[in-house]
């Protein structure tokens, strides 16, 4: 498998939540089961079957956060040095052309993008477009509604 970006701050989540798993819920998840086969017959115990529901559920995360940290290359936004290009890590200060609103996103990998916090996907078309820009280029986004274009105010590494 090829290597998948993610900065730091979005490796550090999947380490804690990879982390809580392991030492919290599993534990938690063992006794549930061991207090439902307490109760005797398992075959119409309710409990018992949740219980290893969640097993399964949690056993399943457990198996995918590694596997995306063991194909995450970590990249440090604030090291990056790019000439004031558009890069993975970047945070671009937008103007959409169309209403003269200033926008501002980050692009992150994507398992750590959110758009409600301004982080969008590598992968994303807005990304795509911005990639390899600089401040004061104009991107062209092809959007469901149509073309969108977006002036580069700055790009910043942090």
């Amino acid at each position: 498998m090829s290597k998948v970006p993610i900065t730091n701050t979005g490796a550090e989540k999947l380490r804690t939540e990879l982390q809580e798993l392991k030492t919290v819920q599993r534990p938690v998840i063992v006794n549930e089961i061991a207090e439902a086969r307490s109760h005797g017959d398992i075959a119409e115990n309710a409990e018992y079957h949740a219980a290893k529901e969640r097993q399964g559920f949690i056993e399943g995360r457990i198996s995918e956060l590694e596997a995306k940290l063991g194909n995450a290359q970590i990249i440090n936004p604030a090291l990056v040095d790019a000439d004031g290009r558009c890069v993975f890590g970047a945070t671009v200060d937008l103007e959409d052309m169309a209403n003269g609103e200033p926008v501002t996103y980050q692009i992150v990998g994507d398992d750590e993008a959110d758009i409600k916090h301004g982080k969008i996907s590598i992968s994303s078309p807005i990304a795509r477009a911005l990639i390899g820009k600089s401040s004061g280029d104009v991107a062209e986004v092809q959007a469901p509604g149509g073309v969108r274009k977006y002036e580069i105010l700055d790009v910043k590494y942090k």
